[in-house]
């Protein structure tokens, strides 16, 4: 990923937070023979960090998903995580010529994979998916009267953990434009944009960075 100074995400905290808000990441690994292979994986939190030394993700796929034959001898994995993101029309900018752009958020991973072994630590980890996807809804469900169906599951999953080891973002939302344009870029994006409301909340938090 290219890094853009003025698109910088305030800190690792923030990156962080949108890894474990939007934990459904592209996982991409090289092949021995053939092209890259890339898989659409929940991929959470082992604990939730406060810097990404020492970071760990769990993660986990189908046993039918051959992707994961790559993951052995501890090969390096990319994990694109990815949050709400939108056009942009110059009709909201009050000014021409423009250009139109696109608004987004985007945290890139590189780490080495380490595949589970066992079918307990197996089990824990698809639980700690679950239980990192519960935590972000009003109410959580509680899994206690699953757990045999999950362990019925377990020999169809294969588990890994990735040991972060560098990780770039790219918080793109409108900070180089005038506030006044930034407050009609939120109002549209907000009614026009698939994820609008998400996207319009994240301006209002990152994006006024050099208006201020």
């Amino acid at each position: 990923m290219h890094e853009f100074p003025r698109y910088a995400a305030p800190s690792a905290a923030d990156e962080i937070e949108l890894v474990r808000r939007h934990p459904f990441a592209l996982v991409v690994s090289a092949q021995p023979d053939g092209p890259p292979a890339a898989s659409h994986l929940p991929v959470v939190f082992r604990q939730v960090p406060t810097a990404w030394a020492g970071a760990t993700l769990l993660g986990h796929l189908a046993r039918v998903n051959p992707q994961w034959r790559a993951f052995a001898g501890g090969a390096e994995l990319l994990l694109v995580f990815s949050g709400p993101h939108g056009y942009v029309s110059p009709t909201t900018y009050g000014y021409t010529p423009a250009v139109p752009t696109w608004n987004y958020a985007a945290v890139h991973l590189t780490g080495t994979v380490e595949l589970v072994n066992s079918d307990a630590e197996t089990l824990e980890v698809v639980e700690q998916t679950v239980r990192a996807a519960e935590s972000l809804r009003a109410r959580a469900w509680d899994l206690t009267s699953s757990r045999e169906r999950f362990a019925a599951l377990v020999e169809h999953v294969v588990a890994f953990r990735l040991r972060v080891r560098t990780a770039r973002s790219v918080f793109k939302l409108s900070q180089d434009m005038p506030a006044d344009v930034q407050a009609r870029v939120r109002a549209d994006v907000q009614a026009s944009a698939d994820a609008g409301a998400a996207l319009a909340a994240m301006m209002a938090r990152y994006g006024a960075a050099e208006t201020q």
